[in-house]
């Protein structure tokens, strides 16, 4: 499904946006049998080298502070991690992946591998790069501060 514009190009933002949908659902559907969703996975990802608060990880993530807290109490219950007071800032809670939160990231990790695996393979091997180069390019530059935050790739 492709959408133009006005002079017959194609739509940039309904491309991205329905590329961005479509790997969402795929990327929540392998998680779904790990119990955990995507925005978790994120959280997962980002604390897994400690020392970062629950505000520092839903700014890298893209996450209002009222979702952070339903996704961290959910990661709690489910023993994936944990939060501990800052020794820093008594106001802030550092996250910390636990070990049962390592295995089910490593899982996690895996299934978004297959699922970039399974997209890339859909290009011509020589327009994989490319394409992967420009995208970097593109979320590293111009529209640097998206949800992912100011993140280098």
């Amino acid at each position: 499904m492709t959408s133009c514009t006005p002079g017959g190009t194609p739509d940039l933002m309904f491309m991205l946006s329905w590329a961005g949908q479509a790997l969402t659902a795929e990327h929540a559907s392998g998680l779904a049998r790990l119990g955990i969703s995507p925005r978790a996975h994120c959280v997962l990802l980002r604390a897994r080298a400690g020392g970062l608060t629950q505000r520092q990880l839903g700014e890298l993530c893209g996450i209002d502070k009222t979702t952070m807290v339903v996704t961290l109490d959910q990661l709690e219950t489910a023993g994936l991690a944990r939060r501990r007071p800052s020794p820093s800032d008594r106001r802030a809670r550092l996250v910390e992946v636990t070990a049962e939160g390592e295995k089910v990231l490593d899982q996690a990790q895996r299934i978004a591998a297959r699922i970039q695996e399974d997209v890339l393979a859909a290009l011509p091997e020589p327009d994989r790069a490319i394409f992967l180069r420009s995208i970097v390019s593109l979320v590293g530059g111009r529209l640097r501060g998206g949800p992912c935050g100011n993140t280098d790739f």
